[in-house]
């Protein structure tokens, strides 16, 4: 019996082994240019002393901006929608929205020579109906999500340092 136990956790073992080794994760591809923020605007600047933004949203430690002075664009790109979100006043996220095969390739396109390259060893980007690809940078971290079937995308840019910050002691509460 100690025989077939053995055989069976090494067959066990070998198929795992095999599974795993098969496995593609996705993984982020390196910030070319951290830019520490957003067009222009550092993590942790405080959003309501901008003029150009209107909060239109306030949910305690979060509050939601979106530019009042011009339609949501993404360098030269039309997208449905972009929102900065500061955490207890601090700058920290950019959501953007868009839709549509055409402009996901544009932006696509966009984040490429903003953020650099994406990785196109098989396995290092996502197929099916949904995509991910990821940018990772010592002060931000970009990851855009395309649903193909409804032709929607969107894209979080975030600090990677403010919620250490935070943490950190800069905070009364817990980022």
């Amino acid at each position: 019996m100690n025989a077939c136990f053995c055989k069976r956790t090494i067959l066990l073992a070998a198929v795992i082994f095999c599974l795993l080794h098969t496995a593609t994760p996705s993984f982020a591809v390196p910030l070319i240019n951290d830019p520490n923020g957003f067009e222009d605007i550092p993590w942790g600047t405080s959003l309501a002393e901008m003029e150009q933004f209107a909060r239109v949203e306030d949910a305690g430690r979060l509050q939601t901006y979106e530019h009042t002075q011009q339609t949501p664009a993404l360098g030269t790109i039309p997208v449905d929608s972009i929102r900065l979100t500061a955490f207890e006043k601090k700058f920290g996220r950019v959501t953007v929205r868009y839709s549509g095969n055409e402009t996901h390739e544009r932006v696509l396109t966009y984040l490429q020579s903003t953020y650099g390259p994406l990785d196109h060893t098989p396995g290092q980007i996502t197929v099916g109906s949904v995509k991910v690809y990821a940018w990772h940078g010592f002060h931000t971290e970009v990851t855009l999500r395309f649903e193909t079937g409804a032709a929607r995308g969107i894209i979080f840019i975030e600090s990677l340092t403010l919620p250490e910050k935070l943490l950190d002691g800069t905070s009364a509460t817990v980022f």
